[in-house]
């Protein structure tokens, strides 16, 4: 039965029929959507506006490894610690200023874990829901770190590498090429890139090269060396391992210069020769062995220095030549096998019965492991040094006991060498002396004369001379010398002799022949002038009475000669016999001061003050009182008459030291030159136009009779001193003459 309905319900039920078929179409969409969200690979996710999690597939809950209810409702943001806030919120401007946007992100998942994910994300994708797609990406990140740092690396080894890398293709034009193989090729890196190896392989290695390259396209990698020439001509020797495509396709080569190893090998090879050339024709024995001692190789020098034919020689051992139970061997073989080395002497037994002393050097391990030793036979050597020892210590001996001092000087006239005689001439010990320059100890006055006497020795071969050593505050020391050039090259010797107490005893001796003289010609003249002058005493004893007023002054001007030539009398009989005098303890004091009272009125006649200042403690002294004030009256007059316009004269005594005393006189005349010092007490010298010398000569006389002596010190134009010393007790003449 059919009904009829009105147009507009007819609209109505074709409207309802479209809306369920488009809801069951929407159903079928939904539910394909449904699956495409569950299924997907990539990680989707549903955020409010608050950035929590609404809705999220199986892939999301893998990627933050949460289950669905654990993860719905969480907040995003927990998520990106490890984001930096600045590019966070530069991706949230980004995605609100363009509505979606796509990146890269770090997460960290609540287990610590850490992942790189791939996002896109869409603002109000559904209403106000976020829709985002995320895709782990951590492992690709993994693979380009890797990839990156291995690139860097390589990058990194290739350009420092210390072996050459070449980079090529497969027609040996160069790709790339490291700084080390530029600086073999001495080209920069732009200039090589433009070329190939072809252009610096000579015509003799172009074929190796070509087989090089076929080999390596055959088997993927080959070896070998190969020969370059450089643009100045220079010919480098290369090592090189190639590889096939380990960059982009291409070849790689290493090559590492082997030019100075190959050098090396021919010069190794050559010296090889020559240590072979060296072995066999070296005069000293060379010997190779083992650790054991026996004996590997040996060369001709050695069969003749151990007496035994070659091929006998190396089966033997060489502790067979050695006595090993002496304890100095096997210290020697400890100390090479700890040392690896060692040079010493040893006494060998040869097969023969003769015992040779070898100088040996041994080297652990030089030759092919082996050890090396040469030896030298020095039998003849250590048996001439001995002599040549032996030698120089008589020598040493004669040298160092002479009586005479010796000196020995080279070409720059520095000494060489002294024996303790010249050390004692020089006043100097040996160590002062060495080295020095011979003039340094030869005195300022002399060292002149000392200069001519060398130039002369250097002239003739030889020289001699004498000379004063003494310096101004020491006594005066006369030394012969006598120089010989060259008894050795380059050596010069000089002999020297201290010869002031000969010259003071030719002196004592001079000076005694003429007292000897002098006295028995004083006591001729004194007999005979006494004789006449006793009548001449006695007949103008006579006179006085008989000779009238007016001649009474010419016979006192001949008694007052008579006198004096009667003094002078008595002091030639002094010089001709000593008087016989007695000895005995006295003042020199009050003998000094009793002069002085009997000579000052002629010292004020002459306006001369006479100063004395002497020790208020001083000993006795053994003398005869008499002699000593003639001495002291000698020398007081001659102070006097040496300063005609008047002065003063200082007279001292004083203890030097316990046995003597000093007693000196000093005056402020004119003084006496040093050439005439040595003059004074001679006979007949006298620095006074009437004077005798006579006065002095008794005054030495008697002082050296009191076992005394006198010295002089003049300055020319300030006076002159006079010191006297004398000892306070006389010793017994006879018993020192004993030596008791």
């Amino acid at each position: 039965m059919s009904s009829s309905l009105s147009p507009r319900e007819e609209q109505q039920q074709i409207n309802v029929k479209s809306l369920e078929e488009e809801n069951k179409w929407l159903k079928e969409q939904l539910n394909s959507y449904s699956i495409i969200f569950e299924r997907s690979l990539d990680a989707i996710m549903i955020f409010n506006q608050n950035g929590e999690f609404v809705e999220v597939n199986e892939a999301a809950c893998k990627l933050f490894e949460m289950e669905k209810e654990e993860l719905i409702g969480q907040n995003f943001k927990i998520f990106l610690d490890l984001v930096p806030p600045d590019i966070l919120q530069f991706q949230c401007s980004m995605l609100h200023k363009f509505g979606s946007f796509s990146d890269e992100l770090i997460i960290k998942l609540n287990n610590g874990k850490i992942k790189h994910i791939e996002f896109s994300i869409k603002k109000n994708a559904f209403n106000n829901f976020d829709l985002a797609i995320m895709r782990d990406i951590s492992s690709r990140k993994a693979l380009e770190r890797e990839r990156t740092i291995n690139e860097f690396l390589f990058r990194d080894v290739f350009n420092r590498a210390v072996d050459g890398i070449v980079i090529f293709d497969e027609s040996g034009r160069f790709i790339d090429v490291n700084p080390a193989f530029c600086m073999s090729l001495n080209l920069d890196k732009t200039t090589l890139l433009s070329l190939s190896f072809q252009q610096f392989i000579s015509s003799e290695y172009k074929e190796d090269f070509e087989k090089l390259l076929r080999e390596l396209k055959e088997e993927g990698t080959a070896k070998g060396e190969l020969s370059l020439v450089l643009f100045d001509g220079t010919v480098k020797m290369f090592e090189l391992t190639t590889t096939s495509n380990v960059y982009s396709g291409f070849y790689m080569a290493i090559m590492r210069d082997v030019t100075d190893k190959k050098n090396m090998e021919v010069k190794l090879q050559k010296s090889e020769e020559r240590f072979r050339a060296i072995f066999e024709q070296a005069h000293e024995a060379i010997i190779i062995c083992d650790d054991s001692g026996n004996i590997l190789n040996a060369n001709p020098a050695a069969s003749r220095t151990f007496e035994l034919p070659l091929n006998q020689l190396v089966k033997r051992n060489l502790k067979d030549f050695v006595d090993y139970k002496d304890e100095k061997v096997r210290k020697i073989v400890q100390h090479f096998y700890m040392a690896g080395e060692i040079r010493d002497e040893l006494t060998f037994h040869m097969p023969n019965g003769e015992d040779k002393q070898l100088e040996f050097t041994s080297k652990r391990g030089v030759v092919d492991g082996y050890h090396l030793t040469i030896f030298r036979n020095v039998s003849e050597r250590r048996k001439m040094e001995k002599i040549l020892r032996e030698s120089e210590q008589k020598f040493r001996s004669i040298f160092d006991h002479a009586m005479n001092g010796i000196l020995l000087w080279d070409h720059q006239y520095r000494i060489i060498d002294v024996n303790p005689i010249a050390c004692e001439i020089f006043n100097a010990s040996k160590e002062q002396l060495l080295h020095q320059p011979v003039c340094e100890f030869i005195s300022e006055k002399e060292r002149k004369s000392f200069c001519k006497l060398l130039k002369q020795c250097e002239r003739t071969g030889e020289a001699y001379a004498e000379m004063n050593l003494s310096s101004d505050d020491e006594k005066q020391k006369i030394v012969e010398f006598s120089l010989k050039r060259e008894i050795i090259p380059g050596v010069s010797m000089m002999m020297l002799r201290d010869v002031t107490e000969r010259k003071e005893l030719e002196e004592r001796l001079r000076k005694s022949d003429t007292l000897n003289v002098v006295g028995e010609l004083a006591a001729g003249i004194a007999h005979e002038i006494r004789n006449p002058m006793t009548a001449l005493k006695g007949f103008i004893q006579l006179l006085p009475n008989s000779i009238k007023e007016d001649y009474s002054m010419y016979f006192n001007v001949i008694t007052s000669e008579l006198q004096r030539i009667e003094s002078i009398i008595t002091e030639f009989l002094v010089l001709a016999k000593p008087q016989a005098v007695q000895y005995k303890q006295n003042d020199v004091r009050k003998i000094m001061q009793d002069t002085i009272d009997l000579l000052g009125a002629q010292a004020m006649m002459h306006n001369v003050e006479i100063i004395s200042k002497y020790s208020e403690e001083l000993p006795l002294i053994y003398c005869e009182p008499n002699q000593l004030k003639q001495v002291f009256i000698n020398m007081l007059k001659n102070a006097i008459e040496v300063m005609p316009k008047g002065g003063m004269v200082r007279v001292t005594i004083k203890q030097i030291d316990e046995q003597h005393i000093q007693i000196s006189i000093t005056d402020q005349g004119c003084g006496i030159p040093e050439d005439k010092i040595k003059k004074l007490g001679e006979p007949f010298y006298t620095t006074k136009e009437r004077g005798t010398g006579l006065g002095l000569m008794v005054s030495y006389k008697i002082i050296e009779e009191h076992q005394g002596k006198i010295e002089v010190k003049s300055q020319v134009g300030v006076g002159t001193t006079f010191y006297i010393t004398l000892p306070t007790e006389r010793e017994n003449e006879e018993y020192d003459e004993l030596g008791i």
